[in-house]
């Protein structure tokens, strides 16, 4: 084993350096280190949910998962990193519009498998990097879109580095609000031949870049909403 990583509640951090210890007169030492996280507030409807173990009024994580879905479950409790409290809204959680970060992050990536989808019905294929003239990319919101997608390597690392994957949820967000600002300022379809073929690249790069954070995060990527 070459390294161990535990995720704890804070109320025991008394019990690191006990443990720690004991793996280091196992013979692993310096292999030994605990995250510790800190409290959900499960909420509904922006109002606390009470629950009480002494009356037995208590919810699940599947019970919690069977009504809001694994993915929305998912990219919520890792929305902010491991010392930080999270706020579980069920209701907002459960919304499919924009005000729900995890639907806004996955509707942006089927909306470029829709756009890639009805382009190919027209004959355009996604061109390899070679084949566009890059310098046609050239608007505000094509330049902020290229910068967040080059910043991906860095935060990928910076993410595993630092045991961080909120880094990766506040990226894909970002990611996903500078393609519809994108998509919504620049045209694909119907823009002059130079223009569409390095628009739709830029597209595609963005939903393989969204594609991996979502997979990263343990999160579906759809194709269609």
């Amino acid at each position: 084993v070459d390294h161990v990583i535990d995720i704890w509640g804070a109320d025991h951090h008394g019990y690191i350096e006990r443990v720690r210890c004991v793996c280091d007169a196992l013979g692993y030492p310096g292999k030994f280190e605990v995250l510790l996280g800190q409290l959900v507030n499960l909420l509904r409807n922006g109002k606390p949910v009470r629950m009480s173990k002494r009356k037995g009024t208590m919810v699940t994580l599947q019970e919690l998962v069977d009504e809001v879905g694994s993915d929305a479950a998912r990219y919520t409790l890792i929305s902010k990193s491991s010392n930080q409290m999270v706020d579980f809204d069920i209701e907002a959680v459960k919304k499919r519009d924009n005000s729900n970060p995890v639907y806004y992050v996955q509707y942006a990536h089927a909306r470029i498998c829709s756009v890639i989808r009805n382009l190919a019905a027209d004959g355009h294929r996604v061109p390899g990097a070679a084949d566009i003239d890059a310098s046609l990319l050239n608007t505000e919101q094509e330049r902020e879109l290229i910068k967040q997608l080059a910043a991906l390597p860095d935060e990928m690392l910076h993410a595993a580095q630092s045991l961080d994957p909120s880094r990766i949820n506040r990226y894909a967000m970002e990611l996903a609000a500078r393609f519809h600002r994108f998509y919504n300022a620049c045209r694909i379809r119907g823009a002059e031949p130079g223009t569409l073929e390095a628009r739709l690249l830029l597209a595609d790069c963005s939903r393989s870049a969204i594609a991996l954070c979502l997979s990263t995060l343990g999160v579906h990527a759809p194709e269609q909403m």
